[in-house]
């Protein structure tokens, strides 16, 4: 007994006939999807690594790219510039607190933690994005200059700048800074 072909077409023959609508719906879903996918990928893998852009370069924060996703208080551009922490506390206790609160934020992990510079990745809740937060002790200055910049993307909706005033305002709430 010879098994029944089984049809190769969308044709009359087909036992899907009668269902296009939903056949219809199922193929724009797997483009989409698809598509999706594709997007993703290529947004994720095109451009340089703005991690590797970090840390401290003659005594300064790395400069924010031109994209409005990076707020630092080196930045000379209004509008990538935010003003740094201005210590009332000792620099030393205030540096103390600020690796604590850092460690301590949701989905947020220390990369870097120097007496002088913290290096931390902080990640959206939906997607994992990656934000650099870097923060740079200045005791002669009596200042800690903040940086924070996405990775990916070009917009940010001004979550960077959130964070950082998020923090000023729970450092200011300890009287540790202006």
């Amino acid at each position: 007994m010879a098994l029944p072909e089984l049809p190769l077409s969308f044709g009359d023959n087909h036992v899907f006939k009668g269902h296009a609508p939903i056949m219809k719906y199922f193929r724009e879903l797997t483009n989409s999807a698809f598509y999706l996918f594709l997007s993703l990928s290529m947004i994720s893998c095109s451009g340089e690594n703005p991690a590797l852009k970090i840390g401290i370069h003659h005594s300064k924060l790395a400069i924010c790219p031109s994209s409005p996703n990076c707020v630092s208080s080196d930045a000379t551009d209004p509008d990538h510039y935010i003003e740094p922490f201005l210590l009332t506390a000792t620099p030393a206790e205030a540096w103390r607190v600020v690796q604590a609160i850092v460690a301590a934020e949701p989905n947020t992990k220390i990369i870097t933690a120097e007496s002088n510079y913290l290096h931390a990745e902080c990640r959206s809740d939906l997607f994992g994005f990656v934000d650099d937060l870097e923060m740079h002790l200045r005791p002669a200055e009596t200042v800690i200059a903040i940086r924070s910049a996405s990775r990916l993307g070009y917009f940010d909706f001004g979550v960077n700048r959130k964070r950082l005033e998020r923090l000023r305002s729970e450092l200011s709430g300890k009287g540790l800074i202006e």
